[in-house]
């Protein structure tokens, strides 16, 4: 059994990692030829501020006094220039939003692995292609480009990363170093004559990026005052800026200056999806080259946002990243044409050298041309776009040229998706033949099912082995011979082997079949519709929460379906209670959104409340209680009222714009540190150790808490207990084994084997409500599908240094304490089921395996990009659940059996 779960580890990691290879693969295309512009540029130097985390919104709507709250902008897309929305695509984080501004392409998702902040792939980008670059501001994205530049004409100038603290006292102070190292940068320039000569070149760049805005709005949100009035001081240093580059240049009209921003901010602090608070950026741009303000009677658009913003009589220019927006460009036709035609020829050179690589690589036989952009469909419009530019017909080369991007980028799409339906197949033949082995074990070793017709096994035929070596020397070879990539190898040959165990097991499958026919017809359809319809819930519970409430509630009216209601009337009113009061939380909003200490506090009251009644009961009973475990409990109760304490400090501490306290990050560190290892301490006794559990775990909980989800593990926990109690009884029901007292039962490290039983119908409904349960610690707060449904402000007990990495560890963790407490709970229903942990693991692994295949098949790759990143997520959610399910249930097994005293040696406690 270890080795099929070593195996099945091993198998669901290239399950996990497939979905990387076949829709997270690098975009990027190497090798093309560099294409220019025949035409001298209008501008010697451009200035880019990027105002991190600026919603588009917050920049040009007006305020309550009808006044913007930033003026120079305004009076440069009214007198100067011309403006629009900048429309960005998922993920809206820092990195990739910057990437698409300054290197034109949407980044490889891989980064996300380096923490949005390594180059998983090198990247030319404009600051490459400049003479020289100068750029301010923070350490996390400035060294990604010149990190990949070549040579070195790729300055920057970062302040230190402590100084991006969500508690700081004032987060403007990140822009204000900005400008002020600019201005300091340029007075030394007149001193020094090797940079005044270098700032006079030609194709210079200027990257001035603003981070408070960003900072304030993670800190207080975007409806606060702090990031609206970061947005005056961003305009003011703005204005300043632009004054000092003319006054320096002697007004030469060879600068070009634009205004954006990386991606845009919810209204709860967060980004990273795609939602239109996010997407949506704005983007100004005036100076040399750039079309002056341009009045309209009417615009066409699909949104209200023109007469929001008061700005309908100016034409708004809404652009895509990657291609050329001429319609910005102020210059002649003939220009705009040769610009054009040169940003088709640079795609189109991507296009070619991408259909080489794959040509290459495939055999001659197989391989299939992208037909819509043919060798003679390239070289006719080519042709055609130089006539029409000889013939000066420019309005027509730019309508040519926009057919021809839209056609290379559909190629370069098609290529870089050439083997996905390969690799797709091939992974959907190995996740069924893994399910159907899986569940052949299950039948062949767990259950009763075929014993009465099990006939007389064969002497094994040499053909089977002998066949599936054959098949494996095929498929290796037809890899070979198209140099294919070391994973095809893995995912194209994977299925051969786990094939052949399955066909191993014929003689099952014969009882099996012979078995299932023994049954009334109806059985079978109404079990397999029951099963089917409970998948089908829980795959739409990851789209529409609302289905978590809609099985809770068919979860609460199960007692009164069977005869548990006459046996243990108690019992079920509490399942029915808890049941429907759990079913509350999917149907409130994303947790983050509405944060409300108030409710936190309600929950640690809970909890102290709770442990008092827990306690008192306790020290009744003399016999069992201990000063040892009397004082674990006290303990408890401490780290509770100092986690509530902290909460309240640091809350009232960052609202006097004061930081976090040292003391308060020392405590709640701490705290985190012992919720592992306090519980060790207490008594095995099932529901004394459980509920130790629960009280350290929820210590820590409420220091990650902003809200109401501060009280779901609590809710959770308490149907938990109450189904450890109805599992019982729904055993004794079935006339299994005899009820034994839950009060007597310890956790025990070493289980008798001989207590386990085979399993029942009735055990695949115990795996589905755990699988259930486990989907429901995942969204019953939020959609954690969604990156925008983090909140930051849930770590600020811990730190608020912005620190990527260890911030999403201490969400994930959050994210993870209920799923703790239900695979303890399943440890308990184990035990007092007297089922094997092997056993019912193996039916959680077919239901959660049968959810991952579906949402294989529901990943997309056309739509928006919210859908795409929305299915692909659901995805690995699943598969990640699997494998960590492995992990969780020995970190739960280790939080129930084992124990440690206060002083002495360890003792280990038995049944």
């Amino acid at each position: 059994m270890l080795l099929f779960f070593t195996l099945g580890l091993l198998i669901h990691f290239v399950f996990f990692a497939s979905i990387f290879d076949i829709y997270f693969t690098s975009p990027l295309v190497h090798g093309m030829t560099p294409q220019f512009t025949p035409l001298p540029p209008p501008a010697r130097r451009l200035v880019l501020f990027v105002a991190d985390g600026l919603r588009a919104d917050a920049l040009y709507e007006l305020d309550e006094n009808g006044t913007s709250r930033a003026p120079f902008i305004r009076n440069i897309i009214m007198h100067e220039g011309s403006w629009g929305i900048s429309h960005t695509r998922v993920p809206t984080e820092s990195r990739p939003g910057h990437v698409a501004l300054i290197a034109g392409f949407y980044e490889d998702v891989s980064a996300v692995a380096k923490g949005w902040k390594e180059n998983p792939v090198e990247f030319d980008s404009l600051f490459n292609e400049s003479k020289y670059t100068w750029s301010w501001g923070s350490p996390d994205i400035l060294p990604m480009f010149a990190k990949g530049a070549s040579g070195d004409h790729v300055y920057t100038y970062s302040y230190d990363a402590k100084r991006e603290d969500f508690g700081a006292q004032d987060a403007t102070k990140l822009d204000t170093w900005v400008f002020d190292n600019v201005k300091d940068f340029f007075h030394h320039a007149r001193n020094n004559q090797s940079l005044f000569s270098k700032i006079n070149e030609e194709k210079i760049v200027f990257f001035l990026h603003l981070l408070g805005i960003d900072t304030n709005g993670h800190a207080h949100r975007p409806s606060s005052r702090d990031y609206k009035d970061n947005i005056k001081k961003v305009d003011d240093g703005v204005k300043e800026i632009v004054s000092m580059f003319n006054h320096f240049y002697g007004n030469d009209g060879k600068t070009t200056f634009i205004f954006t921003s990386d991606h845009g901010m919810t209204d709860w602090g967060s980004h990273g999806a795609g939602h239109p608070s996010e997407t949506l950026t704005p983007l100004v741009t005036w100076g040399a080259g750039i079309k002056y303000p341009q009045r309209v009677s009417a615009q066409q658009f699909d949104d209200a946002f023109l007469k929001e913003w008061r700005l309908e009589n100016w034409k708004r220019l809404d652009v895509n990243q990657g291609i050329l927006p001429v319609d910005y460009l102020n210059n002649t036709d003939l220009f705009k044409a040769e610009s054009m035609f040169t940003n088709a020829v640079q795609i189109l050179e991507q296009f070619k050298v991408k259909m080489t690589q794959k040509k290459e690589v495939t055999l001659p036989f197989l391989f299939t041309p992208f037909k819509l952009l043919s060798d003679s469909k390239q070289f006719n419009i080519l042709r055609k776009a130089r006539s029409y530019i000889k013939h000066r017909k420019f309005d027509e080369v730019v309508s040519l040229c926009k057919e021809l991007i839209h056609l290379a980028l559909k190629g370069l799409s098609y290529y870089h998706t050439y083997d996905r339906f390969f690799l797709g197949v091939n992974v959907v033949i190995g996740f069924v033949g893994w399910i159907s082995y899986a569940s052949l074990l299950i039948i062949k070793s767990h259950s009763n099912l075929i014993k009465g017709v099990s006939k007389e096994v064969k002497k094994p035929s040499h053909l089977l082995p002998c066949s599936f070596v054959a098949i494996g020397i095929l498929v290796a070879f037809f890899l070979l011979i198209q140099a294919c990539p070391w994973k095809y190898y893995v995912y194209g040959l994977l299925p051969v082997p786990i094939w052949y165990a399955v066909l191993r097991e014929f003689q099952v499958i014969q009882d099996l079949v012979a078995s299932v026919l023994t049954y009334p017809l109806s059985h079978f359809v109404g079990y397999l519709l029951a099963f089917t319809l409970g998948i089908e819930v829980l795959v739409l519970s990851f789209f529409y929460r609302y289905m978590l409430t809609a099985g809770l509630t068919a979860f609460a009216a199960w007692p009164f379906l069977t005869r548990l209601w006459t046996r243990a009337k108690m019992t079920s009113l509490s399942w029915t209670f808890f049941s429907l009061l759990l079913a509350v939380f999917p149907l409130m909003p994303v947790v983050g959104r509405k944060p409300d200490i108030s409710l936190v506090m309600g929950a640690g009251l809970l909890v102290l409340l709770l442990s008092l009644c827990v306690v008192t009961s306790l020290m009744k009973r003399k016999d069992s209680f201990i000063k040892e475990e009397l004082l674990v409990h006290l303990l408890q109760v401490l780290s509770t009222v100092l986690s509530m304490y902290v909460v309240y400090s640091t809350q009232s501490s960052l609202l006097r714009k004061q930081g976090l306290p040292l003391m308060n990050q020392i405590i709640s560190w701490a705290t985190l540190a012992s919720s592992l290892v306090v519980p060790l301490l207490s008594s095995p006794v099932l529901f004394q150790r459980l509920f130790s559990i629960l009280l350290s775990l929820m210590s820590t909980y409420l220091l990650l808490s902003t809200g109401y989800e501060a009280l779901f593990p609590l809710v959770l926990s308490f149907l938990m207990f109450v189904w450890i109690n109805i599992e019982q009884e729904t055993l004794q029901q079935s006339g299994v084994c005899c009820k034994q007292k839950l009060t007597s039962i310890q956790f025990s490290y070493n289980t008798d084997i001989t207590q386990f039983r085979q399993l029942y119908l009735d055990d695949i409904r115990r795996a589905f409500f755990l699988v259930f349960f486990l989907v429901t610690a995942f969204f019953g707060t939020g959609n954690i599908a969604s990156i925008n449904s983090f909140d930051l402000a849930s770590v600020y007990c811990f730190l608020t240094v912005f620190s990527p990495f260890m911030m999403g560890a201490l969400m994930m963790w959050k994210i993870l304490i209920p799923f703790v407490l239900v695979m303890c709970a399943f440890e308990a229903v184990q035990l007092t089921t007297q089922l094997s942990s092997k056993s019912l693991f193996l039916i959680v692994l077919v239901i959660s395996d049968i959810m991952a295949l579906h949402f294989f098949f529901l990943v997309k790759d056309y739509g928006s990009w919210l859908d795409i990143g929305t299915s692909i997520s659901h995805y690995v959610i699943v598969m990640s659940m699997t494998i960590f399910l492995v992990f969780l249930n020995g970190l739960a097994q280790l939080l129930t059996t084992k124990k440690l005293r206060l002083c002495g040696k360890p003792k280990s406690h038995f049944m």
